[in-house]
């Protein structure tokens, strides 16, 4: 791997000419350059390379004549540029003490951490518990119920006396910026909360109904019941299933409230202007001020923040830094207004620094960052 070589490929990466494989080698390479140490030179390069194809060749010995068929040269092709790739990228860059790796560390000087499990639960009588500094075991007893915290940093509902419930008292759990949440409600239903959102279910659900009102973002994978209907109400819409799993986007800023199905089905209902659809499996319904659409769409994508992951495919640049802005609890600030329309495309760990997003967005050349210890700041690239 020759550095003009990976010159090139960045090159085309920035002119948005790459494929989808060198695509995910040039974010793959930028992703994870480490912040200092040695960096590979020609002849590490060249071991490297013999190294990835006397693989292949041990892979391909290794079938028997029935398998030859199964063996894909492409995927392995890919494996091999990839290495080269980044082994290529990182001598031209660090062999020339490049403006791009100098402009990351001082991305990273000011840099955030990510989220965690971070809850208040709100009991019946107004008593406020923090979740993420309660140890585990039993929370509380009321009406009948026990909560307790599990050490995964689950909350569990366990019902400890049928004849004690009262069906007026509701609970509600709030995850704050930087916050997410698991919680198992009393039948059985599993809720992940995401961050800055909120769920008030009945400490007990009553013998006619399950219902809940949700306001920001959460998966649902519901215990299934036909005697009793599951619920979901938020400002914009209600949801009603049987026992399914489905994810619902209703944050006040998004402008819209997302119903994905991904399994079973679910009946999604406006009643401001009093429309119903039925979604299918892999199906999304937007719900606007003026109708329902239903299309279909990536789970993977839609599910990525359950998953630990940020996904973005062909998102604009404004509706990115919102979920950047909701799990880091941090203010951004745009230095030109023009940068909000750009759009992006990739997936990074929500795990990791903010700076580890925002320099998989620079390296496309469409934006800059500045981190201060107050906000970020989007800008034009120099």
């Amino acid at each position: 791997m020759q550095k003009q070589n990976a010159k090139e490929l960045l090159e085309k990466y920035t002119a948005g000419l790459c494929s989808d494989e060198e695509k995910a080698m040039v974010e793959n390479w930028y992703l994870t350059l480490p912040d200092n140490g040695s960096y590979p030179d020609a002849d590490q390069i060249e071991r490297s390379k013999k190294e990835v194809w006397d693989l292949l060749q041990v892979e391909r010995d290794n079938l028997q004549p029935t398998q030859e068929h199964k063996f894909h040269y492409s995927r392995w092709i890919g494996v091999a540029a990839a290495l080269l790739v980044v082994l290529g990228i990182s001598f031209y860059f660090y062999s020339f003490n490049s403006p791009l790796a100098f402009h990351e560390k001082k991305l990273a000087v000011h840099d955030i951490a990510p989220g965690g499990n971070r809850a208040t639960l709100i009991l019946a009588n107004g008593k406020k518990i923090l979740l993420d500094s309660a140890s585990n075991g039993l929370i509380a007893q009321e009406s009948g119920i026990v909560i307790s915290k599990t050490a995964d940093g689950q909350l569990l509902y366990t019902v400890s006396s049928a004849e004690s419930i009262n069906p007026l008292a509701f609970n509600t759990i709030v995850t704050p910026k930087g916050g997410q949440y698991q919680v198992a409600l009393p039948d059985g239903t599993k809720v992940w909360l995401n961050a800055s959102s909120d769920l008030k279910f009945p400490a007990a659900f009553g013998t006619r109904g399950r219902r809940v009102e949700l306001s920001g973002e959460a998966y649902f994978e519901v215990a299934k019941n036909a005697l009793r209907p599951f619920k979901v109400i938020t400002d914009k819409q209600e949801v009603e299933v049987l026992g399914t799993h489905f994810n619902i986007n209703s944050y006040a800023d998004e402008g819209n409230t997302k119903t994905t199905l991904l399994q079973g089905s679910v009946k999604v209902s406006s009643p401001a202007f009093q429309l119903t659809k039925i979604l299918r499996p892999g199906q999304q319904s937007v719900v606007s001020s003026q109708t329902i659409e239903v299309k279909t769409v990536d789970i993977d994508e839609v599910m990525g923040w359950k998953n630990g992951l940020f996904i973005f495919n062909n998102e604009n640049l404004e509706s990115i830094m919102r979920k950047v802005s909701r799990w880091y609890n941090v203010t951004v600030e745009y230095q030109d207004e023009s940068v909000k329309s750009d759009a992006f495309g990739g997936s990074v760990s929500r795990f990791g620094n903010v700076s580890e997003i925002l320099r998989m967005l620079e390296i496309t050349g469409n934006v800059r960052f500045k981190i201060t210890p107050e906000k970020i700041i989007a800008m034009k690239p120099l």
